[in-house]
């Protein structure tokens, strides 16, 4: 484990969920695909650029920037069960039929990681 990049992910895991809070309900509208699709297709380009330049930011050998990514990503594939499966408390702003959406767009999210960390040379 790569306890620096694991640093990293649980500070990006709460940044993001204290971002959801207090504006998640300008994104996760309820009949709002279009803005959904479009968070996913940003969302994996980012969170795969992102891996990739915190593994190298860090100064990780390539071979190591899968256990980066897994360190990286393991706050956010920890926290957000726990996120998910009380979302309206955690997210009292968002419709809670939302929850779905939310969860997969972390598991979008982190497969995107994986994949950043996994991927051709750095």
């Amino acid at each position: 484990m790569e306890r620096h990049l694991a640093v990293w992910g649980l500070g990006l895991w709460l940044t993001g969920t204290l971002a959801v809070r207090m504006a998640g309900q300008h994104l996760f509208i309820p009949g709002g695909w279009g803005r959904i699709v479009t968070l996913f297709a940003i969302s994996f380009p980012a969170c795969f650029w992102l891996v990739r330049a915190l593994c190298r930011r860090t100064a990780l050998l390539r071979e190591a920037w899968p256990a980066g990514a897994a360190s990286l990503l393991l706050p956010t594939l920890v926290l957000d069960t726990f996120t998910s499966a009380f979302f309206p408390v955690v997210f009292p702003n968002v419709s809670p039929q939302m929850a779905g959406v939310f969860g997969g767009w972390m598991l979008w999210c982190c497969g995107a990681g994986l994949l950043g960390g996994l991927a051709g040379r750095g």
